[in-house]
């Protein structure tokens, strides 16, 4: 498939009605919900992970017009097509390539210029840590504008930029880009951005920061985890504290619960 056009009409040829009716319960896209007036086909992620997956070669500028789309499945689809596209310009042998790193920089930057159209939490989680949070360990070619935020680091403006922005899908992507951060070992990324999004009102971004806290711990250090806590849990919404600990045994669950 060459073509965006044939994409989608691929994806609309596989609406089914009754997953469609189960979709949009599931994501809030009634009146005054975080998802409100989404659109679904009906599709299952693995039936548009294969559409994906058949379509990965699909030229970069036919991307946006799947972005763009109207239906959520296709949007996703976009997505994770940018996402075979960065892995394949991420592999270690290409790390320090000139020319996969303009492409890494490229896809990035559609990625971000498309940003609010991830408009539900499943299109951000399933791409902002294979795409930014990715190119946050790698190199890059651009350079940092100036802006509020900006501390000299590209890296840090462009997701300081995110998390100060008023979109609820920017805010998400900020913090859970930093998954791959710390599966890699590095926690600044987790630290700095739950922080930052600590006293946030919406219940996904409490989810999120307690999520990300937790794969902080477990890929990083516990103590990390705990200093974290310690300084913080009085401030901290319950469910961020309930994601945070997850992993941590029945004892040490209740000490912080009671804390």
């Amino acid at each position: 498939m060459g073509k965006a056009t044939e994409i989608i009409a691929l994806m609309e040829s596989m609406r089914d009605e009754k997953q469609r009716e189960v979709l949009i319960r599931f994501f809030k896209t009634g009146e005054g919900e975080y998802g409100e007036g989404d659109e679904f086909l009906g599709l299952k992620v693995p039936q548009t992970r294969e559409v994906a997956k058949e379509a990965k070669s699909l030229p970069l500028e036919e991307v946006p017009e799947l972005l763009t789309n109207r239906w959520h499945e296709v949007r996703l689809c976009g997505l994770l097509i940018l996402v075979a596209k960065f892995e394949a310009l991420s592999k270690k042998k290409l790390a320090d390539d000139a020319e996969a790193i303009r492409g890494r920089d490229a896809i990035l930057q559609m990625y971000l210029e498309y940003a609010e159209q991830a408009n539900n939490w499943d299109l951000v989680d399933l791409s902002v840590p294979k795409i930014l949070g990715r190119w946050l360990l790698l190199p890059t070619n651009l350079s940092p504008t100036p802006s509020a935020q900006n501390n000299g680091s590209i890296k840090k403006q462009i997701v300081d930029e995110l998390a100060f922005s008023d979109n609820l899908w920017k805010q998400r992507m900020s913090m859970v880009c930093s998954w791959m951060t710390s599966r890699e070992g590095d926690p600044s990324w987790c630290l700095r951005y739950a922080e930052i999004h600590l006293q946030h009102p919406h219940d996904l971004m409490h989810k999120a920061v307690g999520w990300m806290l937790r794969e902080m711990g477990k890929n990083v250090s516990m103590d990390l985890l705990r200093e974290f806590l310690r300084q913080h849990v009085h401030e901290m919404p319950r469910t961020t504290l309930r994601y945070a600990i997850e992993k941590m045994d029945a004892g040490e669950k209740r000490y912080w619960m009671e804390y």
